[in-house]
């Protein structure tokens, strides 16, 4: 087998001792059946990014994040990136100028969807009327927007056909925040909307018990965030391709910030996956590179190892360097930033010698900060299948400076 068995804990990749401190904390609190470590991990808000824990009868608000459902929605186009290149630059413009970054909206346009009339926006309003319509309102306003961070709109080249592939990272935006914290809150004992304390990183999760009342509200609001995060990036892909011309002929959409039910070795059990992807034999996912590496789509192995794995792989190429680190630290009333380690022209250089044309993006997103995605594929090749192959040639992200408190 790849993975290695440290402290009970299963670590695919080399262990990140952070991480793996947080994971068997995780461990050892409530009614845990594995925990494990994909090669990507790193250090995250209580359970690890990277980090898989399987309940028995229990789901972790903090497990599965403030980000709810973050994932990706990748599409295949009918058109090949030959095509493009000659007007990539005012595509990337239009991209850049249409779909919005950041915190705002460029645009006036309000997305209708049916999920605003899903059943489950009782869950708020048991909670209270002001609650409901705070969420609400937020979760309308924003339905479409991309965020900041690490969350992108990309056009990639598939390495082997010349074909042109659209794919998007962001999630449930303010609405998944608001409802994270909110459900952290009540477990405290305190307001939904009350402001928490500060957390710590390492703090023990939050649980709670599926077949009690707030854990069933819980499990059925991250589903309704489960739906907007869907319905956001299936808006936005349809804004690029419109941008395009273009249509789209294959598919794959993901979240990796989420709990799913499943059954595993004959039980029902609760995978709460924080930046992990669900890879079950057959299970086609997108997994990101940096903004100067390949992305690519993967599809789970009827394995052993997928089995153990509880059919989970990596989200991402992983964190090596935090975002201080890399870019500084932000001071928001001067708007200027103190040192970092990644200078902004080292970041161009890098994105421009591998061909790509970038809209925004901070150093903290830079190339350098992450680990290059084979290393870590490699780590799970007895998990998953890679199918497509993808180079980024556009890269559309928030501008460096954008703050955005839903970000990641």
């Amino acid at each position: 087998m790849a993975y290695q068995n440290i402290d009970g804990v299963r670590v695919w990749g080399n262990p990140d001792s952070g991480a793996l401190a947080q994971a068997k904390t995780c461990s050892e609190t409530g009614n845990v059946v594995q925990t494990l470590l994909m090669a990507d991990h790193h250090k995250g808000y209580s359970q690890p990014i990277g980090g898989v824990v399987v309940y028995d009868g229990q789901i972790s608000p903090s497990g599965v994040g403030y980000d709810i459902a973050c994932g990706n929605k990748a599409v295949r186009t009918n058109l090949f990136a030959q095509d493009i290149k000659p007007g990539l630059k005012k595509i990337m413009d239009e991209i850049a100028r249409k779909i919005s970054f950041g915190v705002g909206r460029v645009n006036n346009e309000r997305v209708d969807h049916d999920l605003f009339d899903d059943p489950d926006w009782a869950v708020y309003r048991a909670v209270g009327q002001q609650e409901h319509d705070k969420l609400k309102a937020l979760a309308q306003s924003q339905l479409g927007t991309v965020g900041s961070g690490n969350h992108f709109v990309d056009l990639f080249e598939e390495t082997e056909t010349g074909r042109l592939w659209i794919a998007n990272h962001f999630g449930s935006r303010g609405f998944g925040h608001k409802t994270a914290s909110g459900f952290i809150n009540l477990a405290a004992g305190r307001a939904f909307l009350a402001n928490a304390p500060g957390e710590k990183m390492d703090q023990p999760p939050v649980l709670l018990d599926l077949n009690s009342e707030l854990g069933d509200m819980y499990y059925r609001a991250m589903k309704l965030a489960g739906r907007y995060a869907y319905a956001g990036r299936d808006y936005v892909i349809r804004q690029v391709l419109a941008i395009l011309g273009a249509e789209a002929d294959i598919e794959v959409h993901n979240h990796h910030n989420y709990a799913w039910k499943e059954t595993h070795n004959g039980r029902e059990v609760v995978v709460v996956r924080k930046g992990a992807t669900p890879s079950a034999p057959g299970q086609v996912g997108f997994i990101g590179g940096s903004m100067g590496d390949i992305s690519v789509i993967v599809k789970g192995k009827d394995s052993i190892e997928n089995r153990e794995s509880y059919y989970s792989t990596v989200h991402g190429a992983g964190r090596i360097m935090s975002r201080t680190q890399a870019a500084g630290k932000m001071n928001w009333k001067t708007r200027s930033r103190s040192g970092g380690q990644i200078t902004t022209e080292q970041m161009l250089e890098a994105v421009r010698d591998f061909g790509v044309e970038l809209r925004g993006a901070g150093t903290d997103e830079s190339p350098f900060v992450y680990r290059k995605l084979q290393e870590v594929l490699d780590a799970h090749a007895e998990t998953i299948e890679v199918m497509h192959v993808l180079k980024p040639i556009g890269v559309c992200m928030a501008g460096a400076d954008e703050f955005d408190p839903y970000k990641d």
